[in-house]
Formats: structure tokens, C-alpha cells, sequence
């Protein structure tokens, strides 16, 4: 099967690239670093809600995740992987620096970055930066419910990726993504199709 060809050649070539980089290979570094550094800061953005300590954050989730390559196993993709620790640094710079009021307005300036790549049918709706209404309901959401929307739709990760980085059940990421998409209904007043799972 072609298509199980190319992901095992993708699996192979990630474990090279991460082999590389575990031997301080900065050419490999560099490239895991473009790999990931947009997806890395969109999410820490969506946290912070600043630009700067979301470059911060974006920095020092590659410096702790190098220094840390070598605990990495694949039980988890490496990118639910890095992202938990992209979750954890934003997390703590947050309770270091801001007061919890900061996080309504967290998701302010993540849709004026531009997909790479043709956006899905969620993306379309979530990234479309004419929808004031939208991008408001998502900011006024707490953040238990708010990040699971973010990493589900925004980022595409899986249910159990979700949870992996959560460190919560698939149950309590299907109730939570369930009641931000109901809440989000409501506050939007049926002026979008319901968005699916």
C-alpha cells in the first residue's frame, strides 16, 4: 500500500531527523526548529495572548525540548509530544506573569497568521478573520474549554492526542470539546453550520 509506504518513510524520517539533532546536528536543529516554530507560537499565543512572551515561550520550548530529545519514546507522535511542552511553558510564564483575566482575550491575533497549506473546512470557519462574532465567542470561553477547541480544530490533533497533552481522559475531551462547540452555538446564535468532530 503507497500510503503506508510514505508514512513509514515519514516515521523514518523523523527519527533520522531527531537522531540527528540528539547529536547536536545543527543543520537537523534548524530544520526540526521551521518544522514546528509556527504551529509552537500560534498555540503559545492563543495562551499569553502576547506576541513577545509567545516568542518566548515558542524559544524556550525548543531549548527544553532538545535537552530533553533523548526521554522522547513513541508512544505519543512527536508533535503531541512537543506540544505539551509548548502547553506546560506557556502555562507557567501565564501564572508567573499574568493575572487569570489575561486569558480572555487570548486568541486576539492568532488568525492573522496564514496557513502554508489549504485550509479545512473548520480552519475556513475558524481562521476567517471577517468573523468578528466568531473570534469573540472563542476568546470569551474559559481556558478548559477554549484549548481543546484550539488543539482540535485549529491544530488537528486527535482526540487521544488531545488528552495525551491534557493529561486528561478522551471522555473529558469529547464532554469539553462538546460543551465549546455548544457554547459557541449559542453565543453565535445559529449563524454557523454546527461545527463537527
Amino acid at each position: 500500500n503507497a500510503l503506508i509506504d510514505i508514512d513509514e518513510f515519514m516515521k523514518e524520517e523523523q527519527a533520522g531527523l531527531i537522531i540527528a539533532c540528539i547529536k547536536g546536528d545543527e543543520t537537523a536543529i534548524v530544520q526540526l526548529i521551521q518544522e514546528y516554530q509556527l504551529g509552537i507560537f500560534r498555540l503559545a499565543l492563543s495562551i499569553l495572548d502576547d506576541p513577545g512572551e509567545a516568542n518566548e515561550a515558542t524559544q524556550d520550548t525548543f531549548i527544553a525540548a532538545l535537552k530533553a530529545l533523548k526521554t522522547y519514546r513513541e508512544r505519543s507522535t512527536f508533535k503531541a509530544w512537543l506540544y505539551k511542552i509548548a502547553l506546560n511553558i506557556s502555562r507557567s510564564r501565564l501564572r508567573k506573569k499574568y493575572a487569570l483575566e489575561r486569558l480572555q482575550h487570548t486568541l486576539t491575533n492568532i488568525f492573522e497568521v496564514k496557513s502554508q497549506r489549504p485550509p479545512t473546512l473548520e480552519e475556513l470557519i475558524i481562521e476567517n478573520e471577517n468573523d468578528a462574532a466568531l473570534r469573540k465567542a472563542i476568546e470569551g470561553l474559559g481556558e478548559k474549554h477554549r484549548i481543546p477547541i484550539v488543539l482540535r480544530y485549529y491544530h488537528e490533533f486527535s482526540i487521544a492526542e488531545i488528552a495525551e497533552i491534557l493529561n486528561i481522559k478522551e471522555g473529558t475531551v469529547h464532554s469539553r470539546l462538546s460543551i465549546g462547540r455548544e457554547r459557541l452555538r449559542t453565543e453565535l446564535e445559529g449563524s454557523l453550520e454546527p461545527i463537527g468532530e
